[in-house]
């Protein structure tokens, strides 16, 4: 009885996934007479990788990737999200037309004195694409005035 059960489950198992995969082949084929579907290659970026180096801490640094439309219709950005609180976005929001430039714009915080390495994930009608933005927060530095002791004298 065990044995059965045990073929029985692995028989289902089996049709599963092949149904799965079945699935994932009807939804990459093309519908008849549908246009191709753009790829991430229409929206090509000057830099992907943006390298701050050494920043003083407590001062925000903005870098703004420009990126470009190869593509022949227009694209669409949905959201852009940042893999950390400390980087705030922001992105053209009107469509790109091929052949236009669009932007990317990222902010990073500073507020800990620490190395940085964030990404932030732009989501668009032609795919998606990572950014990254990384550096050196360096300490500010602490007050080299001499602590001033108390200006009340007892008696």
């Amino acid at each position: 009885m065990k044995k059965f059960i045990l073929s029985l489950g692995v028989l289902a198992l089996t049709a599963s996934v092949s149904m799965a995969q079945d699935k994932k082949q009807v939804a990459a084929a093309p519908a008849a007479g549908a246009a191709p579907a753009q790829n991430a290659d229409a929206m090509k970026f000057k830099e992907e990788v943006h390298d701050f180096g050494t920043i003083p801490q407590g001062k925000p640094v903005t870098n703004e990737f420009s990126f470009k439309n190869n593509g022949k219709e227009p694209i669409t950005i949905n959201n852009v999200h940042a893999s950390c609180g400390c980087t705030t976005p922001e992105w053209t929001k009107e469509p790109i037309l091929p052949g236009k430039s669009g932007m990317i714009k990222a902010t990073y915080n500073a507020a800990a004195a620490a190395p940085f390495s964030n990404t932030i994930t732009v989501t668009s009608n032609v795919g998606t694409k990572v950014l990254t933005i990384k550096g050196n927060v360096e300490a500010a530095p602490s007050s080299s005035a001499p602590q001033r002791s108390s200006s009340v004298k007892t008696h």
